[in-house]
């Protein structure tokens, strides 16, 4: 059977995240769950992980890796960037950046599912 490995790291602060990265959550986890039912009939597992980080490692909140590999970096005509996010800032008690994703000229503050769906299914090859 084949294997993938989907991470989603975001900011945990005594178990409260950023609008953004909420956002975000509510679409991958239902969105993981159909392609793993998806996609296990076909020879592949899909293994999910969610990554809590501190305010330290906010530079790397709202990011996806499949396999490894960060996910606007599987999609054609994507690319990561940052921007103020006062979410965060509610959260750390400062001014914050948090990820976004440029694509085809529109900035994406959260990550959506379509995107995430499209990333996937390129390396799973089974949807």
């Amino acid at each position: 059977m084949k294997t993938v490995t989907v991470e989603w790291r975001h900011l945990d602060k005594e178990g409260r995240t950023c609008d953004r990265c909420a956002e975000t959550g509510r679409e991958i986890i239902p969105l993981i769950r159909g392609l793993q039912e998806e996609c296990r009939p076909k020879g592949v597992e899909i293994i999910f992980t969610e990554t809590r980080l501190n305010e330290t490692e906010i530079e790397q909140s709202n990011l996806i890796l499949i396999n490894g590999m960060p996910l606007e970096f599987l999609l054609p005509r994507a690319t990561p960037a940052q921007s103020s996010c006062c979410s965060c800032g509610e959260l750390t008690g400062k001014a914050e950046s948090c990820r976004t994703i440029v694509r085809h000229g529109q900035v994406f503050e959260a990550i959506p599912d379509e995107f995430i769906r499209e990333a996937i299914c390129r390396v799973a090859q089974c949807c």
